[in-house]
């Protein structure tokens, strides 16, 4: 689809083959919180382009399981979180699913139908069997609630459970507040371990997939981090030490200045806050057009 679109000569085509940001003219966004730590970067003459160790920049991972956690986190107080950075949320559920089909017990991860199509891919050549649970509602346009539970109780004890953090993607549809209650409930009393896929942004032991892609729009950058909540500091040291052997075969050691820029971003209080007010801006365009869509289709 994106080969079709760049070869499209006209002039009011859409790209509509790749989930990125587009300001009114059809262009990509850089935020101006993105330009001011670039600048920030550059001045700093101390800095330096070698290789970063296998799990990435020290303060990026410290800084995004913080975001991802709460700063108040039990687990991140306790250091029960083994944070590695990955490339993007791809890389990130990839380290994951290899991760676990190496260590974990259960090899199998049951997904939403529907959900991102390189799921079933990413998780398959992790080494995982991927088997499905019921999620959409096409005759309420919503979640299938008691569907989702029904076939989630089905689930052999200890289970892998991809769930989407928000936005689910492909459908949009996100369970509410009571709804993570019942999830939550089910997913403790069938052991099960969840596996988060946060790309756009309250258990013990999970996994937390974290992309910087769309939340910054440092698509190219390929800045993303992996999250492993533990049972205790310790477990926490063992199995970073068991990501860093998944990750040294598979590119040896992420990019640094993506995630500088992440790091820089989110470790400033000025840059944070301006960070969240242009994300705000983003979200409430988005949600804009999308009512002018839905009236336009309606006025047809």
């Amino acid at each position: 689809v994106t080969v079709a679109y760049n070869k499209d000569p006209s002039p009011v085509k859409l790209n509509l083959g790749v989930g990125a940001y587009r300001t009114e003219e059809g262009k990509p966004l850089i935020l101006n919180v993105v330009r001011q730590a670039e600048e920030l970067l550059i001045q700093d003459r101390s800095r330096y382009k070698e290789y970063l160790p296998i799990t990435g920049l020290a303060d990026f991972n410290k800084l995004s399981s913080k975001l991802i956690l709460g700063n108040d986190s039990p687990a991140i107080q306790e250091r029960r979180v083994a944070t590695v950075q990955c490339l993007s949320g791809t890389g990130s559920l990839r380290v994951g699913a290899e991760f676990l089909s190496r260590h974990y017990s259960q090899h199998i991860i049951y997904i939403p139908v529907p959900t991102w199509g390189n799921h079933p891919k990413i998780f398959k050549i992790g080494g995982l069997g991927v088997k499905t649970y019921r999620y959409y509602d096409p005759k309420t346009r919503g979640l299938d609630y008691r569907g989702m539970l029904e076939d989630l109780q089905t689930a052999p004890s200890g289970a892998i459970v991809l769930l989407h953090a928000c936005a689910h993607n492909p459908t949009g549809v996100d369970p509410t507040q009571e709804q993570w209650e019942g999830i939550h409930q089910l997913i403790r009393h069938k052991d099960l371990l969840p596996f988060f896929d946060s790309a756009y942004q309250m258990v013990v032991n999970a996994l937390i997939a974290q992309s910087y892609a769309k939340n910054m729009g440092l698509y190219g950058e390929r800045v993303g981090a992996l999250s492993i909540i533990c049972r205790s500091e310790n477990v926490a040291k063992r199995v970073e030490s068991q990501l860093k052997l998944v990750i040294r075969p598979m590119y040896s050691n992420p990019p640094i200045h993506g995630a500088s820029i992440v790091a820089t971003i989110l470790g400033d209080r000025n840059l944070y806050y301006n960070w969240t007010v242009e994300l705000k801006n983003m979200a409430d365009r988005i949600i804009s057009m999308r009512h002018q869509l839905y009236d336009a289709l309606n006025a047809c």
